[in-house]
């Protein structure tokens, strides 16, 4: 390698932390200490803000909603089941005549533990208005004063919402990582200018720049061994859609529940299909099974995203489970994963989250690493003994799938 790609490389992997996806909240802390002009009120959201509030999200930083995914996550979720406790939309902070200046949604999921289920909620689109930033605990109190929940969520948490959340006595995921997302290069070229472009960079000597940088990070990651590929296994591996998924699914969901006693988020077909397929979806999700013969032995789901304001286009890996930790069948799957994204025209293949022994099969390809300012997800059980059997990592096994980092159209 020469000199000048060298040093190209460098800068590149400097601004690798760049990349970082932006979280689902808005940052509702105070910036220095804004006058506030009016009083305001908190109280519980209605199905006739929709429109203020996403007018609000959209200032804000959110991404676009539809009144269409309001019933989905409000009347259509599958974890509303027939519990006697209606389903709770969120609240809103109201100003001077009546206007909607903070949000703060509730989604309900279902968890499993110890062959109990758990009723949890999580904490979605938390979004305040600068001068109405002061008041922004409490839409949180009202989020923690739901009854009749086993488990309170926030996978999205800004650093100053985190702080929040701590003075709520949630406590952040004890999984160490969970805050370092893992990611493969898949075009070199469109990733160096993408970063070219964050850096802003003149034109011309982006283009100039990002030819000499992809060639020193293709050169990186053919030394390094960065590329994933997988090796003949006795395995077969199929992908299908999220609508596809089979009754296989569920014998094997049903297996994994056994054979762990980690916290896991519910699996089902229709959850699966409830949250990965939303009304005016912009991201497609696809499934990819892993067989011995005709049984399942594993899965992976990888979200394909749309390119992002840096043009470019990021491919998640939001769910993954084996038999037994089985590391054959994660390399078998995390290849054809790879190959899923590079078909779907990805610049990027991104990793987050996954208990440590997972992460350690992902770490044998060697992926580039970025962290977040902070670690986004937080966590609080109603009862204090299951708070604090889950301060163990080992209890947990997060991933994207969890909370709203992937629930979003």
């Amino acid at each position: 390698m020469s000199t000048i790609e060298k040093r190209i490389t460098d800068t590149v992997l400097k601004r690798i932390r760049a990349l970082a996806r932006p979280n689902g909240d808005v940052d509702v802390a105070p910036d220095g200490r804004p006058e506030i002009a009016k009083p305001v009120s908190v109280r519980e959201a209605r199905f006739s803000d929709f429109d203020q509030v996403c007018a609000l999200n959209m200032k804000l930083g959110q991404g676009p909603d539809s009144p269409e995914n309001w019933n989905r996550l409000w009347l259509d979720n599958p974890a509303l089941g027939d519990r006697e406790t209606p389903s709770v939309i969120g609240w809103v902070l109201e100003g001077e005549s009546s206007e909607i200046v903070g949000f703060l949604g509730s989604v309900r999921t279902l968890y499993e533990y110890e062959g109990k289920t758990l009723l949890a909620v999580i904490a979605v689109r938390f979004a305040v208005q600068l001068a109405y930033r002061p008041f922004s605990h409490l839409l949180v109190t009202s989020f923690f004063r739901q009854k009749n929940v086993d488990l309170f969520l926030n996978t999205t948490a800004t650093v100053s919402t985190g702080k929040m959340m701590i003075a709520f006595k949630a406590s952040r995921i004890p999984e160490e990582d969970y805050e370092n997302v893992l990611f493969w290069v898949i075009d070199p070229y469109y990733f160096t200018k993408s970063v070219f472009r964050r850096m802003r960079i003149a034109s011309g000597l982006s283009r100039v720049g990002s030819v000499l940088a992809s060639l020193a990070v293709r050169a990186d990651i053919r030394l390094r061994g960065r590329e994933l590929r997988g090796r003949p296994f006795r395995y077969t591996v199929i992908e299908t859609c999220v609508n596809n998924i089979s009754d296989e699914f569920q014998r094997f969901w049903a297996e994994k529940s056994k054979e762990t006693s980690r916290l896991l988020a519910k699996r089902s077909p229709a959850i699966m299909r409830w949250h990965f397929d939303p009304p005016g979806n912009r991201r497609v999700a696809r499934v990819l099974g892993c067989y011995s013969g005709n049984h399942l032995v594993g899965y992976g789901i990888v979200r394909h995203d749309e390119a992002g304001r840096d043009g470019l286009r990021r491919s998640i890996l939001a769910d993954l489970m084996v038999e037994d930790d089985d590391p054959c069948i994660v390399e078998q799957l995390l290849a054809a994963i790879y190959e899923s994204a590079k078909n779907a025209g990805s610049h990027i293949l991104e990793v987050m989250g996954f208990p440590k022994g997972i992460r350690q099969m992902f770490l044998k390809w060697k992926p580039y690493s970025r962290r977040y300012p902070a670690c986004p997800f937080f966590y609080k059980a109603r009862d204090r003994a299951l708070h604090e059997i889950l301060a163990d990592e080992n209890v947990w096994y997060a991933c994207p799938f969890d909370g709203d980092g992937t629930l979003w159209p």
